[in-house]
């Protein structure tokens, strides 16, 4: 399984809403370069494993 997800997949699979997504960004809940990041072409991915990690409360 591919580890970087775009948003509308990541509130597919983990139930949060894109503007909680953004939120958790804003706030610096989910951090640059662990949680998510920037790809090339400028749109945002998210790190699939750290979030679980970040679920569990593993990180």
């Amino acid at each position: 399984m591919f580890p970087w997800v775009l948003i509308n997949r990541l509130c597919d699979l983990t139930g949060y809403t894109d503007d909680a997504v953004r939120a958790k960004i804003k706030r610096g809940v989910w951090i640059k370069g662990i949680h998510w990041n920037k790809a090339p072409d400028g749109r945002i991915v998210f790190n699939l494993e750290k979030i679980k990690a970040w679920l569990e409360r593993k990180e």
